[in-house]
């Protein structure tokens, strides 16, 4: 833990000045999951503390406050090319960043942290002197090396180790062809690592994070400033007109996405429909046709109980939490852990797995049980739907848990704290110093 200040426990320090402060997101729209309701929501909390932003982003582009300006920063967005092997054009060939982005896409690989940092590194070599620091979302690019030998601060935000990520799909992948195509698909982690160590400055968002950033990217803990998220306490709560449906569990999760758990919830809730047939599961994700999810409610005989919903607003996301008797999070890892503590700040009672930092957020006001477990998850959802006095006893918990200690404003008071350490400008106050516990897909380095 950098000795800048542990600022995951206490409250901020009043500071001076505002700020001039540029947020950088590769790919950036909400509905791409966690990295851009993190740049929506932060965007947000500094403008209402008083301070400029400005956010860079490559395709799909954030939904950002109209008083947070929006810089777009294109690239060839290939993922949603009908083609992308017909979308090179001719002008493409004149740039290094284009045709790599091209060629990384047609071979397997992803390329477009290391083309966006390409790409925003240039731009802030022109445009960039006014601006008092950059705050990188998860890129973790060879540009921002440059961006900071060009004099600029630069802190970044490691939500988690994707190295997680990785060993999950290895896991999963059926024969050793698969597994090539996974380890092609994340080569660009050798860049992230690199960068990650080489950075001054890294925050991320929990203890448990904190580790796995030292254990599996190598990064000194000196570097590392835990500095948590926040929840949309406005946005997220509780819906007393819409009326609850006890017997709906709901969950979020990317469908075939083995990180997520979702398959120890089917299991669950295959073991549970005897005991309550009229058990349904409401999942907020899209569901791959033919992927193993759907092979597998099949196999279970889950399809006439197990919805998906996908693409939806944040205020039919609140509805459907407002409608849902208990909320799962069955995930063998999370950096964080926002559909849990967005489903406490609607006041639905919570079962999460143990995995990654989900404890943190839940603490003792939900319950907690071994990740890939699911006949300890089916045991706890089995307690939990014949107790009312339970489900409203962890759902007032939760709500007052969330409120209390996650709000964007105290994450955005936190980190401004941290950015007038980082730039050396004067504050009224010392903070204080408290001890935490405990050529390939990436690119040649050359910004």
């Amino acid at each position: 833990m950098t000795a800048l200040g542990n600022f995951a426990d206490g409250p901020p320090v009043a500071s001076t000045r505002p700020l001039k402060i540029c947020l950088l997101g590769y790919r950036s729209h909400p509905y791409c999951g966690g990295q851009g309701v993190y740049l929506h929501y932060l965007s947000k909390a500094l403008v209402e503390a008083g301070h400029s932003v400005d956010v860079i982003s490559g395709q799909p582009y954030p939904e950002l406050d109209p008083r947070v300006t929006l810089i777009k920063m294109p690239g060839l967005n290939l993922f949603e090319e009908e083609n992308p092997t017909r979308a090179l054009k001719l002008r493409h060939l004149l740039s290094w960043t284009d045709f790599f982005e091209w060629w990384a896409k047609l071979t397997g690989g992803f390329a477009e942290p290391y083309t966006f940092g390409r790409r925003v590194a240039k731009y802030l070599r022109k445009r960039g002197r006014h601006y008092d620091i950059v705050h990188d979302n998860q890129s973790l690019c060879y540009g921002l090396l440059a961006i900071e030998r060009s004099g600029l601060p630069v802190v970044a935000t490691i939500h988690h180790p994707i190295t997680r990520d990785r060993q999950l799909a290895l896991d999963a992948a059926p024969d050793w062809r698969f597994r090539l195509l996974v380890r092609r698909w994340y080569s660009f982690l050798r860049m992230q690592m690199k960068v990650a160590r080489r950075l001054r400055h890294v925050v991320t968002v929990s203890r448990q994070s904190e580790s796995d950033i030292a254990e599996q990217f190598g990064v000194d803990r000196q570097q590392i400033q835990l500095i948590y998220n926040g929840i949309d306490t406005d946005i997220f709560r509780p819906q007393p007109d819409i009326e609850r449906r006890p017997l709906r569990i709901m969950t979020t999760a990317s469908a075939d996405q083995p990180l997520k758990g979702l398959r120890f919830l089917l299991h669950a809730m295959a073991d549970l429909r005897g005991q309550f047939p009229d058990l349904e599961l409401l999942v907020v994700g899209r569901l791959q046709q033919g992927g193993a999810t759907e092979q597998l409610l099949g196999e279970l005989q889950l399809q006439d109980c197990v919805q998906f919903v996908s693409g939806i607003s944040n205020q039919q996301l609140v509805d459907y939490y407002a409608s849902a008797g208990v909320v799962v999070c069955p995930s063998l890892y999370e950096g964080f852990g926002l559909p849990a503590g967005e489903a406490m700040a609607c006041g639905v009672p919570v079962i999460s797995s143990d995995g990654g930092a989900l404890p943190e957020v839940v603490g003792d006001a939900g319950i907690i049980v071994p990740a890939g477990d699911s006949q300890a998850l089916a045991r706890a959802l089995r307690d939990l739907l014949v107790d009312d006095k339970q489900r409203a006893e962890l759902g007032e918990r939760g709500r007052e848990r969330i409120a209390r200690q996650f709000s964007w404003q105290l994450a955005a008071a936190h980190l401004v704290d941290y950015y007038r350490e980082v730039i050396g400008a004067p504050k009224r106050n010392p903070v204080p110093r408290l001890a935490v516990p405990a050529p390939d897909a990436s690119g040649a380095e050359a910004a």
